[in-house]
């Protein structure tokens, strides 16, 4: 399938890239849609649609607590005590009222 120049800067205008002339006789278009074509001849019947060639499997552990109920010790690193007697972090007020 050959595509005229014509063609070729009508799809460029309707992607909204700029082509110069120049560049539009240095593309190989035609091989490219070739090859598409040649793509889409291939029989994939009885062939598993996949998203990605590869088959890696990535390894899954248990979704386990391993750490938790440390508030205290968490607490420990705020250098203002104000609010850790009552159990969180005091912070400045960022919003006006």
């Amino acid at each position: 399938m050959a595509f005229s120049k014509q063609q070729l800067k009508k799809f460029a205008d309707l992607i909204r890239i700029d082509i110069s002339d120049e560049k539009l006789e240095q593309m190989n278009i035609d091989s490219v849609i070739d090859w598409l074509d040649k793509l889409q001849k291939i029989d994939t019947t009885g062939v598993d649609p996949m998203l990605n060639p590869a088959e890696h499997k990535l390894p899954r552990r248990t979704d386990v607590v391993t750490d938790g109920n440390i508030r205290d010790a968490v607490l420990a690193n705020d250098p203002d005590t104000a609010g850790v007697s009552r159990g969180y972090f005091a912070v400045p007020k960022v919003m006006d009222e």
